[in-house]
């Protein structure tokens, strides 16, 4: 693999552990059709494709769903983690470090998320994230989600990087996917949220320390 200039990140299960924060939206979100809360690895295995699908998916599990349920379910959650999104949510631990040595090396380093464009920013702006990113490329209306390569190309535009010149680091096959689309090499954070199989045969990267790991990879 050639040297690399860029690094894009996920942001959910890869630079945060965010999951808390979600669960509690939804079950708050789910409360008033009195259906039961989720548990916390539920949450986590409905994460990764957009917040349409974790609140489809949220609904699906607890009774099922159809467009104004859906719809109505959506606004509450959004309500909830609009204002709470950062109670419970912290970076991995190794997280703010490894980015802090990327920059001062002179990498460029961005982030590529499902997460609407809003909370992701503002959370990289709570909890420090936000200094070391030059571009963050969260969901918009109209804008294709992940495994789409739409954003991901969005963010490689922004840091005037080619696919040949980025790692993009991730946590699923969502980001597997949208990484092999975009022609861009893959780093898998394997203490994130997988919850589906990576494929063994391709040049995918691993570690599961981000304090121990060196991601200037060449």
């Amino acid at each position: 693999m050639t040297q690399k200039t860029a690094l894009i990140f996920d942001l959910d299960g890869t630079l945060v552990h965010s999951a808390p924060d979600m669960q509690v939206a939804v079950n708050a979100a789910l409360e008033p059709l009195g259906r039961g809360p989720l548990d916390l690895a539920t949450i986590i295995s409905f994460v990764g494709n957009g917040v349409e699908v974790l609140i489809h998916r949220s609904l699906t599990a607890t009774g099922g769903t159809d467009d104004d349920t859906h719809k109505a379910t959506l606004s509450r959650f959004l309500t909830v983690y609009e204002a709470n999104g950062v109670a419970l949510t912290r970076p991995y631990p190794g997280v703010l470090q490894q980015l802090e040595h990327l920059s001062a090396a002179g990498v460029t380093l961005g982030l590529c998320t499902n997460k609407p464009t809003a909370p992701a920013r503002h959370i990289c702006e709570v909890l420090g994230l936000s200094p070391f990113l030059s571009s963050i490329v969260g969901a918009m209306p109209g804008q294709p989600k992940k495994p789409d390569p739409a954003s991901l190309q969005k963010c490689l535009d922004a840091l005037g990087q080619s696919p040949a010149q980025a790692l993009y680091v991730g946590d699923s096959a969502v980001d597997y996917a949208t990484a092999q689309a975009a022609g861009v090499n893959f780093c898998l954070f394997t203490e994130g949220y997988l919850n589906a199989d990576i494929p063994t045969d391709g040049p995918v990267l691993r570690f599961d320390d981000w304090s121990d790991l060196n991601l200037f990879l060449v």
